[in-house]
């Protein structure tokens, strides 16, 4: 089990090989598909992001409510696919090096991934409840009228991951 603390740097991408075990501590950040739009949207009228993405990584999650006592409800990946349009861009243009989801990527984004190097990790399916306890701070940093779909800056504690993806390529998927 490689243990990985944010800010994630290129060099520590390059380092890591698919199907590597991965124990991720620091922050992270939220964004599904309605959050990249609006990035996307940002990018295109030469504004600022709302979060510096240089050497981050974004989960792909919408978290449910947080019950009484909890920090945040189950907060299980989303289907990866949907970023596909967008995240190229916030590899090239921003910076990011992580992204955390579940589902294979499309070319464009692994090519993306190859050029400037940025690694996908892939999180249990099914194990919502589970990421949930291991997420130990989380706000609301953008977009909050998304709701669960809002840009949330996440403290989290050995978040268990897969490199699925690495920055050469190569893919657990294929």
């Amino acid at each position: 089990m490689i243990k990985l603390t944010t800010p994630l740097s290129r060099d520590a991408v390059r380092k890591l090989r698919a199907g590597e075990e991965v124990a991720l501590s620091g922050v992270i950040y939220t964004g599904r598909d309605a959050a990249h739009k609006r990035l996307c949207a940002l990018l295109d009228e030469g504004k600022s992001l709302p979060v510096d993405f240089k050497d981050q990584v974004i989960y792909f999650v919408g978290p449910c409510p947080a019950k009484p006592g909890q920090v945040i409800g189950s907060a299980g990946p989303t289907t990866s696919g949907r970023m596909d349009a967008y995240s190229p861009r916030l590899i090239h243009e921003c910076g990011l090096t992580g992204m955390i989801g579940k589902g294979n990527r499309s070319a464009n984004v692994i090519d993306a991934m190859k050029s400037d190097p940025a690694v996908y990790f892939a999180a249990p399916g099914g194990a919502a409840a589970l990421i949930a306890k291991c997420i130990k701070k989380a706000d609301v940093v953008a977009f909050e009228d998304l709701g669960p779909e809002a840009i949330y800056r996440l403290e989290v504690e050995d978040f268990k991951l897969v490199v699925a993806i690495d920055c050469n390529g190569e893919n657990l998927y294929k």
